[in-house]
Parts: structure tokens; sequence; C-alpha cells
């Protein structure tokens, strides 16, 4: 009886213990969070339901503005009550943060490197999201920095350098990529001869293997994601001489397909589905190919490649068999297996997009947000509104800043980033308007 006494004791101390203690990164994450570049998939496509319908005239409840976060283009990752984003002051301290999803405020901020090549081109500034990955993040600077972050803390538990490691060699507009972790491994793409594309080990930074891509590749400015094709699991990355698939377990290099470079810069994620991969060539069209096995290899079979598709810097979504993004003259919505183009809207002109709840979300250059309905029946806009007091764009030669920010959606909430300003957006549908579905 003792014994058992002394047992229970002991697990009812354990519980409580455990219920006074703060959670990990890992337990709060859920399924509404969006921890990295393009969401929980890298898709573009949130989880979250019971989101607004239809937005008022003025847009839907600001919560809370940022007016001086810091520089740059880096979209937020939001895991339970933080969010975490990289930013620049000055081309010496590139940094990444961890503010409050209640009010913003700075909880954390730590270096970690310099700006990439402030002197060759005009948009020096931050650009890669952080991934969040359970109690730790790996954040890329644009000078090709690679670290491993505490989340509680923001302690660097291990860094790399794409350059000064691997021999690296980005693209004239520096670093851009947004790390992937898949398992144990996290995935970066220095460019180069030496070690286009690496695997380190998440813990230790320690190098599982190095790809070294036939052409020498450039690092482009697009993220790698992962897919299954032909039989086998690869990471495909968009390089500045087309986009590649490399063997997850080992980098060996399987297959290219270089209609998308055809575009003056390679910076959209590649979008993939079933072994088929989309890439868009910026201001020129868009292809798919179908990844077969090929004599102990992969072949890259094009189906084809038109214009008028998702080519934008903004990026695309797959929703069911459609497949929606900014082309040329604004948004489109195209059927992914054949190239067809659904419809075509101005909406607001070129821009970045997300999706969630069966809706469109549109972070136009210009700066202003629309929804959309994800349907290939029509355009159908739901709203629209102009965020307030917008940051002061430079006017640089004849390519003047923009908002290039993808919109972030997580717990119920839509992020907005624009150069230095970051917009907090309540979107949760009430009780009641989830119960009448207003449209």
């Amino acid at each position: 009886m003792k014994s058992r006494l002394v047992s229970t004791s002991a697990a009812l101390f354990v519980c409580i213990l455990g219920l006074a203690l703060p959670r990990s990164s890992e337990m709060r994450a859920s399924a509404s969070d969006w921890p990295q570049w393009r969401g929980p998939e890298r898709t573009g496509i949130s989880h979250e339901s019971g989101l607004l319908k239809q937005w008022p005239a003025e847009g839907p409840k600001l919560l809370w503005q940022l007016n001086d976060v810091g520089d740059g283009y880096s979209t937020p990752s939001v895991v339970g009550t933080r969010i975490y984003l990289m930013s620049n002051r000055g081309f010496e301290n590139e940094f990444v943060q961890a503010l409050s999803t209640q009010d913003g405020k700075v909880i954390w901020t730590t270096r970690v490197g310099n700006v990439g090549s402030p002197k060759d081109f005009l948009y020096a500034k931050a650009r890669s999201t952080p991934t969040v990955d359970g109690d730790f993040i790996y954040a890329l600077g644009s000078d090709g920095d690679l670290a491993c972050l505490e989340t509680t803390t923001g302690k660097i538990r291990w860094q790399k350098s794409l350059r000064q490691d691997f021999g690296g060699q980005p693209g004239i507009w520096a670093y851009a990529e947004s790390p992937l972790v898949d398992g144990d491994v996290v995935v970066a793409t220095p460019g180069g001869a030496e070690a286009t594309i690496v695997a380190l080990n998440k813990k230790t930074g320690a190098v599982i293997w190095k790809s070294a891509v036939p052409g020498a590749d450039p690092a482009g400015y697009a993220s790698a994601i992962v897919v299954q094709g032909g039989g086998r699991k690869q990471y495909v990355q968009f390089l500045s001489k087309g986009i590649v698939g490399v063997d997850a377990k080992t980098g060996e290099f399987l297959w290219r397909y270089k209609e998308p470079a055809k575009g003056m810069a390679q910076m959209v994620t590649p979008v993939a589905r079933e072994g088929y991969v989309y890439g868009g060539a910026h201001n020129v069209g868009g292809g798919v190919v179908r990844l077969k096995p090929d004599h102990g290899g992969i072949a890259a079979e094009q189906i084809y490649f038109l214009r008028g598709l998702p080519d934008c810097m903004g990026g695309s979504v797959l929703v069911g068999d459609y497949l929606y993004g900014s082309a040329v003259d604004g948004l489109v919505a195209v059927e992914f297996a054949t190239g067809k183009l659904k419809w075509q809207a101005e909406s607001i002109g070129r821009g970045s997009v997300a999706c969630a709840d069966g809706h469109l979300y549109l972070h136009g250059e210009n700066g202003d947000v629309a929804l959309v309905d994800a349907t290939p029946e029509a355009y159908r806009e739901k709203g629209r509104f102009t965020p307030p007091a917008p940051p002061k764009r430079n006017k640089l030669g004849p390519y003047p800043e923009k908002a290039w920010t993808y919109p972030v959606i997580a717990n119920g909430r839509l992020y907005i980033r624009d150069i230095g300003t970051l917009w907090a957006y309540d979107i949760k549908a009430t009780a009641a308007e989830a119960a009448h579905k207003i449209e």
C-alpha cells in the first residue's frame, strides 16, 4: 500500500511539474501554424478553416502595426505565440528576431551576419524566411551565413558560411533561400562547383552530403522542396540554369529542366504534385515536367511550356486541379495538367499569393491586399484594402522597390510585411459569420 501511495504521489508530482514547466515550441506547434517559407508543406496553403469569407470595405480588423521591424523582404514564420522574422539594419547587421503575436513586441534579436554584396545590387536586404523546427530555427542570411538558433533564447547552436565552408557562388542578388528541414536534415544551396546543394545534420551542422550539380550553377533565389517522383525521393531546387532534382539520400544529380531559366531571375519556388513539377520563367511563362524512371535514373519529360502562366516573383498555389498565381497581366487560374487558362483578371496587379479555407490571399506589388475565391469558374473578389501608413519605398533606377513579401496566414490572423513594416489582421470568422457562411 505504501509503495502504491509513493508511486501515485510521484506520478501526481510529475503531472504537476509538467503543467508548471513552459512547453517547448514543438509541443505548442499546431496545424494552424505557419512554420516556414510558404507554410506547413511549402505549398503556400494553410490548413486553417473558419476564416472570413468576405472582408468589410476597409478590410479585416487591424490588431497591431509595427513600423520599424528592420529592413527586408523576409516573410514571418509563426508558431504558437511567436513570430520569427529576418531583417537588417544597415549592411553589417542582418538578424533574426522573435516577436510576440499578441502585440508584436520584440522577445529577442540575434545577429547572423552581414547583408550580401551590398555594392553589387540595388536591393541589399534580408529576404530569407526562418524555418522553425521544434525548439530550433534555421535561418540563412543574404551573405550566406546559415545558423541554427534556439527558439526560446535566440542563442546560436551552430553556424556555417555557404561561401567559405562550401565555396558557394550566389547569384548577382546574393542569397535569398529559406532553408529546408526534412527529418534530421537541413538542406541549403551554396551554388557553384564544389557543393551546389548540401545536406547537413540539423543538430550539429555536420555535412551529410555535397551535391556538385553538373554545370556548377550559381545559386538562384528560390527554395528547395521535397518531391517524390520516378520512384525516388528528391530535393528539387531552382538554380540559375534551371530546375534540378537530386537524390535525397545521397545528393546524386538526377535531372534538369532548363525552360524556366529563360526568365530574368530564377526566384520562384517550384510547385509539385505526384511526380509532376511546375516552374515559372519570370515574365516569360511556365511549364510542367513529369518525372519518370530512366535506366536507373530519372528523366524530366516536358508536358507543356506556355506563355501567360504564373511566372512572377509572387509564386503560385495548386488548389485541387488548378494553379493560381500572377502572370505579366495579373492573376490567372490554370489547369495544372494541361496548362489551359481558365480565367485571367487584372485584380490588384502582380503580387504574391497564399491560400486558406478556399480563398486566395494576395499581396500586390503595389502594397494592396485582396481576398479572392479559389475557383476555376471565374474571378470572384471578396474584398481588398490598402494597409495604413505604408513604408516609403526607394526609387532606385528603373526598378523601384515594391511590396514583394508573401502573405502569411496563421492562427486566425493574416500577417503582411512591406519593407520595414509588419501588420497583423484578425481574419477569423465569428460564430455567427461562420454559421451564415457570409458570401
